[in-house]
């Protein structure tokens, strides 16, 4: 926990014992996939660091523990701390990640018995807890933060699973073969205001907040992601050669580090495959093109005539509904994911096809706008009108401002607890190893949009 309490989380209308229920299952689906991270590889895996980029899997695990302990057993329970002298060595903000395994860690034991610990003690404070009086506890706040919190763990430990070499150590059954999409290759976003962020989702993050309007051009939005075929295209017609569609850092980093395709991808003859948790297998045609950086996206936009949409254009499309003239929780309405809506939760290791989960898609008919991939916007990270940090400032204000662009929509490694219409990732604009993917956007014309009249 770094920082202190700055303002306060509107509250909820929610039955508070539904939230109760809610939070319970969140922390526990949270725990559980925690385990399954890090128990599928042995103690020499758990302590290794894999990447720079990553941290040592163990850290992670005694991270999500020690923020429960100072959140859910200290500041929300006033119980007496387990293990002060181990905040330090946990502190994200203190050590960055490529220095962690020189630090006096907990090994995978002592960190694993640290967090059972402190995860019985706040099942108790959750039981004992009203969900009212204090901004930490309206509407459960506090324990659904934290279950986010160790979801989003849960992510970067799956990255760090991505970029370890040697065997194998997950696995999933692949998303069902969807129906070959043959709908429009874009859509019209209407043009005028709309609501972005919200003031009532029980367990949004400060930066999600306020709810407030925004006033959108008419655009028009592909109606999937970009595909690896597409993305091909682009590599096959010099994408990665010719400097004119890309920006100037992004063209320093293809030359840097010579890139020629996603991360992840290597050519063999004339075929592309690609490295996926351990195994290697053809690009697949029809998946969304994934581990690509903000500058890759923006290059292949660039090429196609396109550009990236800003992240009010991608909020507008995903949570507009223009019958009711209202902004929904989720792009198919506001009841939560369902697997027949979104590939979300590690279910599969892999996106699903382009054009899939038609139950799933927008009131414009836009499919994937959750899940899947996290899909780049052209916008920096910025605070909302009448932003207020809440609990801490290092949540989200630290990093405004900063060299960071947004992403939107979640992956299929974010689980649902850490995925809505409103939810903002944020990342610097050369991350590769991230679940990330695109789709582009245009302007609409005055012809077009009179054709329409």
């Amino acid at each position: 926990m770094t920082g202190s309490t700055t303002g306060p989380v509107p509250g909820s209308t929610a039955d508070p014992e539904a939230l109760r229920e809610r939070a319970l299952a969140a922390l526990l689906a949270a725990r559980e996939r925690t385990a399954h991270l890090t128990s599928c590889v042995d103690e020499a895996e758990l302590t290794a660091q894999h990447s720079p980029l990553m941290s040592p899997l163990v850290w992670d695990l005694a991270h999500i523990g020690n923020q429960e302990e100072q959140w859910l057993l200290r500041a929300v329970g006033g119980r007496d701390a387990l293990r002060p002298e181990i905040d330090s060595l946990y502190d994200a903000f203190e050590h960055p990640r490529a220095t962690r395994p020189s630090l006096p860690l907990l090994a995978p034991d002592e960190a694993r018995r640290y967090a059972a610990e402190v995860r019985g003690r706040a099942l108790d404070v959750l039981e004992r807890t009203p969900f009212h009086g204090s901004a930490l506890t309206d509407a459960g706040f506090a324990f659904g933060m934290i279950a986010q919190h160790e979801q989003q763990h849960d992510e970067t430990m799956l990255i760090t699973h991505q970029l370890r070499a040697g065997a194998p150590a997950l696995t999933a059954p692949d998303p069902v073969p969807a129906e070959a999409f043959d709908g429009p290759d874009e859509v019209l976003v209407p043009g005028g205001p709309f609501t972005m962020g919200t003031s009532t989702e029980p367990w949004a993050l400060d930066n999600e907040r306020p709810a407030h309007q925004r006033l959108v051009a008419p655009f028009f939005l592909d109606t999937t992601p970009v595909t690896n075929a597409a993305y091909q295209r682009f590599i096959d017609d010099g994408g990665y050669t010719e400097p004119r569609w890309w920006h100037e850092r992004g063209w320093a980093m293809v030359r840097e580090q010579r890139l020629a395709a996603p991360l992840f991808w290597r050519r063999e003859g004339d075929q592309w495959l690609r490295r996926r948790f351990g195994r290697v297998e053809p690009v697949p045609a029809d998946e969304p093109v994934l581990h690509v950086s903000w500058f890759e996206a923006d290059a292949y936009a660039r090429w196609a005539g396109r550009r990236l949409p800003t992240e009010a254009e991608w909020e507008k499309a995903a949570r507009h509904d223009p019958r009711s003239d209202r902004s929904l929780r989720y792009p198919w309405g506001d009841e939560d994911p369902t697997p027949e809506r979104a590939n979300l939760g590690q279910r599969h290791l892999r996106p699903a096809p382009a054009g899939s989960f038609p139950r799933g898609q927008s009131p414009l008919g836009i499919r994937q706008l959750m899940g899947d991939v996290w899909e780049w916007t052209a916008s920096d990270f910025l605070p909302y009108p009448g932003f207020v940090a809440f609990p801490y400032r290092e949540y989200s204000e630290v990093f405004f401002g900063g060299d960071y662009k947004v992403l939107r929509g979640g992956a299929f490694s974010v689980d649902a607890v850490a995925c809505r219409g409103t939810f903002r990732n944020w990342d610097h604009p050369v991350r590769r190893q991230i679940f990330s993917g695109f789709r582009t956007a245009r302007d609409a014309t005055a012809a077009e949009l009179a054709e329409l009249v």
